[in-house]
């Protein structure tokens, strides 16, 4: 049976597509954006998180793991990830949580069981269940049989994506998709690839294909001072979507904040954030006006 790597599920969620809904967070991007506010979704493989301020030096995590690759120092809890099997156990008998695991292989049977538990709200609200990441499209053949699996219990789809896929596989996923929430970062390349670490032009290419087969497709933006809410980008960005076959497309624009520090400390990394600041109030009204200045409805969130 196949298992999607999972590292998140987050119930009621009311920003990832109509309704409310219950949203499954896969683990693994093939974007490594700099401004990521889930940066334990990049890596596509299971990772072992530390706060150093839960931790009380109990020293449960040293007894328990079989690899002996963890020890306690001055700083607290120190991982050998030399040794370490990222086999849980430390994270099991942690009494304050210090100790966490991100990802967990999970079945379509046993997503779909979660899944059900919310219909209540799916029925009252107009929700259902979005695929998000990470990339959920790094997993296809689980994310087409999850998919077909609510599909046919009439649970409304949406599935949220970078686009950097191929197109066959993003074609394939949309038969089986009643929406998709498709990130748009920019339009410009060079400047795509210096803050995401991949080139653009598959994922504009993707979202023309996308559009041209019918699909419905909410674009969002991550806005981000400093990157891309220049006027230039942001036309760029409103006359690339404008142009797209079909009909206008909503776009959601979604406001950088510097909350990923926290996360970056507990996967014991440090990313470059210089130059990143959030939009301001009249920042985000002025890329709203922009929008309609080409015929778009833009709003912020969602």
């Amino acid at each position: 049976m196949q298992k999607g790597l999972i590292f998140d599920i987050k119930r009621y969620s009311i920003n990832d597509g109509p309704g409310i809904r219950i949203t499954v967070f896969f683990k693994g991007c093939p974007l490594n954006c700099r401004w990521c506010h889930n940066p334990e979704s990049i890596s596509p493989k299971i990772q072992k998180l530390f706060t150093t301020g839960k931790c009380i030096a109990c020293g449960e995590c040293c007894r328990i793991c079989p690899a002996q690759a963890c020890t306690l120092s001055a700083q607290g809890v120190v991982t050998d990830d030399s040794l370490c099997t990222l086999c849980g156990k430390c994270a099991e008998v942690c009494p304050t949580l210090a100790m966490q695991m991100s990802g967990s292989y999970r079945s379509v049977d046993e997503l779909v069981k979660v899944i059900e538990r919310e219909r209540p709200f799916f029925d009252q609200s107009g929700g259902g269940v979005t695929f998000s990441g990470g990339e959920p499209l790094l997993y296809p053949d689980f994310l087409v049989e999850i998919l077909e699996a609510c599909g046919r219990r009439q649970i409304h789809c949406a599935v949220d994506t970078s686009g950097f896929v191929s197109k066959e596989t993003l074609l394939r996923v949309a038969r089986h998709t009643d929406l998709f929430l498709y990130d748009l970062k920019m339009i410009d390349a060079e400047k795509h690839r210096r803050y995401t670490g991949v080139d653009n032009r598959l994922i504009l290419d993707n979202l023309r294909s996308l559009a041209e087969s019918g699909a419905m497709i909410q674009i969002r933006i991550p806005l981000i001072g400093g990157v891309n809410d220049d006027n230039d980008s942001l036309a760029a960005s409103a006359a690339f979507i404008a142009g797209l076959p079909g009909e206008k497309k909503t776009v959601n624009l979604l406001p950088y904040h510097d909350v990923a520090r926290g996360k970056d400390l507990k996967l014991g990394q440090v990313r470059d954030l210089k130059g990143l600041c959030e939009p301001a109030q009249m920042d985000l009204e002025r890329a709203i006006d922009l929008f309609a200045d080409f015929g778009l409805i833009a709003s912020v969130g969602g």
